[in-house]
């Protein structure tokens, strides 16, 4: 049975109102765990060292110490707490793990993750750390790869990956993101697409295919998926008007050219802010439930 790390054990205290939909993940959890698809394995908390080696120090430090600037903690959009160390410890020790199987068993994942708008001295968007960045280094680094893509899907530029790696040849940046949706100020991915709001199924589709085709190209040795599930018409902060058949065909499309491809497969979460919330919980699902169907249940 595959395995999926998880980081909802560590909860972050929020302020009533806020919009981050911090029970989504135990939600995906409860939800994948009851349907028994996969073994959940609480996701181990990220080195220091290996953040460090993506992030400034001095960034680190201020997190890890709780000395962050006022600015800085609204640029995240968190309160600092212990807690929330610990969750964003977390969430990057559970992308490298799943990066881990990935390389073994051709596949991993975490119910966590795709900290997207974290740059490499500050974070942004409810983003503490780079998850997805620390996991692509440490491939470069200690794997010896020298082509790792990120296909990005969540409806907001992945702007920090950009950023972070926007020098680095050996990383491919796909962006699929609203045009007119936050981060207002886009960085410049390897690959942007820009979508129009209200952008529906059909459209979506053809500029992914069309995108998939340049990655694939490039011929990858790992990939990274974010799969933020925020393009949903019924999401807060999407604007785009994708279906939960549109995403099912989205992730159908980018795990079966890895499958197809023999590319490690490493699959995030994203955004995702529906209401109600359990549209978001079922469309993240859905994104494991097919990774099941394509790459089998047995690693």
């Amino acid at each position: 049975m595959r395995r999926l790390f998880y980081c909802d054990r560590h909860k972050i205290e929020l302020p009533e109102g806020h919009k981050f939909p911090a029970a989504k993940y135990r939600l995906l959890r409860q939800t994948l765990q009851g349907e028994g698809l996969y073994q959940m394995e609480p996701a181990p908390l990220a080195p220091r060292e290996a953040v460090e080696y993506v992030h400034d120090p001095a960034y680190v430090a201020d997190v890890l110490n709780g000395t962050l600037s006022a600015q800085a903690i609204r640029r995240i959009g968190f309160p600092w707490s212990e807690a929330l160390v610990r969750r964003s410890l977390c969430s990057v020790g559970g992308t490298l793990a799943a990066t881990a199987d990935a390389m073994e068993f051709g596949y991993g994942g975490v119910l966590a993750g795709g900290t997207h708008h974290a740059f490499r001295g500050e974070g942004s968007g409810f983003c503490v750390f780079n998850d997805i960045a620390v996991a692509a280094a440490w491939l470069l680094r200690e794997r010896g790869l020298v082509r790792v893509a990120v296909a990005d899907c969540d409806v907001h530029q992945g702007d920090g990956t950009a950023q972070i790696f926007e020098n680095d040849s050996r990383v491919f940046t796909l962006s699929l993101h609203g045009r007119k949706n936050f981060p207002f100020r886009k960085q410049r991915s390897r690959l942007d697409v820009e979508m129009e709001d209200a952008t529906a199924d059909a459209e979506y589709l053809a500029a992914l295919d069309v995108a998939m085709i340049t990655v694939m190209e490039w011929k990858p040795q790992a990939l990274f998926f974010q799969s933020g599930v925020d393009g949903l018409a019924c999401d807060r902060l999407g604007r785009l008007a994708l279906t939960h058949e549109g995403l099912q065909r989205r992730d159908q499309m980018v795990l079966s050219l890895c499958r197809r491809n023999g590319i490690p497969t490493v699959i995030t979460l994203g955004g995702g802010y529906g209401e109600p919330i359990e549209a978001t919980v079922e469309a993240h699902a859905n994104t494991y439930r097919v990774a099941l169907d394509i790459f089998g249940g047995d690693p």
